[in-house]
């Protein structure tokens, strides 16, 4: 079946104008409030999600060009999320959601006329267009997370839970790649509780190695917003069981997660 890329989009728009909505009332001294991710700001989550909207723009419009870009910025640095944050934090608030909700407006309109049969270039292996739209939506809904967290907010998912499990789902095998592991053989089968009360599920249900569970701590957990022990997933077999103490969703270096205890449950 074809992905449907108008749905991630609207998926996308929607979990945007969540994010808009927590920063907007915010007063300027909120913006440099500390976040649960180390040593980020709630000002650092949004210059992140503003610079790799403008990457993902430059990768599917004109890709020789990134792949340009990310070998130059690779070379200068190697730990560019960390440059990224660095670099931005003389913008203003208001200079800083502007240009989170212009480069957004931009990178949407780029998803629009992308061929869904380029592939997207990234920091790690190439991606398909709809694969990176969803990335989009896992991205934004897990520093929204972070904002929220922040001042205490407890959000309402949006449709778009269920791309964030898909990715977390899929990024099975780049959990263990991340940390120099050989990914397991064997598959493991995933049932999730949407927040409707129906039923999200990958995987062959009679495979021995399950995770089944509510969808947003599965979604926290993979994002490396909570940590397993915060949540009531329940886990069967040895390669679940892994997966889950390691599971990211995102590319890149392993995040230094959250500890056991750090928010209730």
């Amino acid at each position: 079946m074809p992905v449907d890329l108008a749905r991630l989009a609207d998926d996308l728009r929607a979990e945007t104008a969540q994010l808009v909505m927590l920063l907007t009332p915010l007063e300027p001294r909120d913006w440099a409030a500390p976040t649960a991710a180390p040593g980020w700001s709630v000002h650092d989550q949004v210059t992140h999600l503003a610079y790799f909207d403008g990457a993902t723009t430059t990768a599917l419009l004109d890709p020789d060009r990134f792949v340009t870009e990310r070998d130059e910025a690779r070379v200068d640095t190697d730990d560019l999320t960390g440059m990224i944050a660095a670099r931005y934090r003389n913008l203003s608030p208001a200079e800083t959601l502007t240009w989170f909700e212009e480069a957004r407006r931009e990178m949407l309109a780029a998803f629009s006329v992308a061929d869904p049969a380029q592939p997207v270039p990234w920091y790690g292996p190439s991606m398909s267009v709809g694969a990176a739209l969803t990335a989009r939506i896992m991205e934004t809904w897990a520093h929204g997370q972070d904002v929220a967290d922040t001042f205490g907010i407890t959000r309402a998912p949006t449709a778009s839970l269920r791309q964030v499990a898909h990715i977390g789902v899929r990024a099975l095998a780049n959990s263990f790649r991340a940390r120099g592991l050989d990914p397991p053989d064997a598959e493991v089968h995933v049932a999730l509780r949407a927040p409707d009360g129906s039923e999200w599920a990958w995987g062959d249900p009679s495979l021995p190695d399950r995770v089944t569970g509510d969808a947003l701590e599965f979604c926290l957990v993979v994002t490396q917003r909570r940590h397993l022990a915060d949540t009531s997933l329940h886990l069967e077999g040895p390669v679940a069981r892994r997966w889950m103490t390691i599971a990211q969703a995102f590319a890149g270096a392993p995040g230094a997660g959250r500890v056991p205890g750090q928010f209730e449950r």
